[in-house]
């Protein structure tokens, strides 16, 4: 008979990974109600932030800003471009280059998303120390990752 401390790791209360994804999940599906109204997914939601800030960007830059490979961006980009929210060029010097401009559309939309950071305030009820603390944790954590 295996000793129980031997697979002590592989308990699910034992792993940061479960709660981390556990709380990702949950708060996208906190998201969705307000996003549903202004007709983005959560992923498309984050990339229109990127955008929101700087209107004229790389897919790599996105990429790298949000920790998502090209295969998972390429079709979110897409989809924006079909919704008319973005525009997508490839460089005449490269063609590996696309680079990715908010339309007026998507700028227009930034007025509409404007309320959803309070209204997931209110969703997720932290002490405004807790949430800071938490920010600079995950993104220590993201920084030791990448």
């Amino acid at each position: 008979m295996a000793d129980a401390q031997q697979y002590e790791a592989l308990k699910l209360e034992n792993q940061l990974c479960f709660p981390l994804y556990a709380c990702a999940r949950e708060v996208v599906k906190k998201y969705k109600p307000f996003l549903d109204d202004i007709d983005l997914t959560y992923t498309q939601y984050v990339t229109m932030m990127v955008l929101w800030e700087k209107p004229s960007v790389t897919s790599k830059e996105i990429g790298e800003r949000l920790h998502l490979d090209s295969g998972t961006l390429t079709p979110v980009i897409k989809k924006l471009a079909e919704k008319g929210l973005v525009t997508r060029h490839r460089s005449p010097e490269d063609e590996r280059n696309l680079t990715v401009t908010l339309t007026d559309a998507g700028r227009a939309l930034r007025s509409r998303a404007e309320a959803i950071p309070g209204q997931m305030g209110q969703c997720i009820r932290l002490a405004p120390e807790d949430a800071q603390a938490l920010y600079r944790i995950l993104y220590q954590l993201l920084d030791c990752l990448g």
